[in-house]
């Protein structure tokens, strides 16, 4: 297992993004495209703790509507893939740091939301079930949801009550506390298997999935 870490320095002045990209010095920055040069995240141990460990009864907010269990799977699965994310773009939103792409593991939660969606009915062949957890609120997860065309949810930590509990790893950016990039396989009220750091992001769906073809 790897983990994820990075620096996070002054905060800088946000700025606004429209659609599916934001613009950073008059550049376009398109949330759905991985840049080439992105930093990789690189092991600290923050997640060392997980694998086995049992996995709270916690109910949060789901985009799909009233809440979900973190612990159990749904829609008859025999495991949840559950993905943390840290902050997604949003039209009209304002980006946290113009320098965002530079720390370690923070781009691409878009790219890796899409990738589940993509492959989601193969998950479901495999017996999983996806949902996606970040400390964003419920309501600007649904609008992501939407505009994604995302069928599984996306769960809201805003409270930060499973971060707490299992000690996720999280960072700050502009007063707000976020989730690094993790991915818990939970089965049987337990965390069976844990990827971190993820990277690259936007192929993360399929390193779960041949994990999947390797133990069904």
């Amino acid at each position: 297992m790897q983990t994820l870490i990075g620096h996070v320095g002054p905060v800088l002045q946000p700025i606004t993004a429209g659609g599916d990209s934001g613009r950073i010095g008059g550049m376009a920055h398109e949330f759905s495209v991985l840049p080439n040069n992105l930093p990789v995240p690189r092991d600290d141990g923050a997640a060392e703790h997980l694998p086995g460990i049992a996995v709270p009864a916690l109910e949060l907010p789901a985009t799909t509507g009233g809440t979900l269990r973190v612990d159990q799977p749904f829609s008859g699965a025999s495991r949840l893939v559950l993905y943390a994310y840290s902050w997604t773009g949003a039209p009209g939103a304002e980006l946290l740091r113009s320098d965002w792409d530079q720390i370690p593991g923070a781009r691409g939660c878009t790219p890796e939301a899409c990738g589940f969606r993509d492959h989601a009915g193969e998950l479901a062949e495999l017996g999983a079930a996806v949902a996606g957890v970040s400390t964003q609120d419920a309501d600007y997860q649904a609008e992501v949801a939407r505009r994604l065309s995302l069928a599984f949810p996306l769960l809201s930590d805003a409270r930060l009550r499973l971060a707490t509990v299992l000690r996720l790893p999280t960072f700050e950016v502009a007063g707000q506390t976020l989730l690094r990039r993790l991915t818990l396989i939970v089965r049987d009220g337990r965390v069976e298997h844990v990827w971190y750091p993820v990277f690259p992001p936007d192929r993360h769906a399929e390193q779960v999935l041949d994990w999947l073809r390797a133990v069904v």
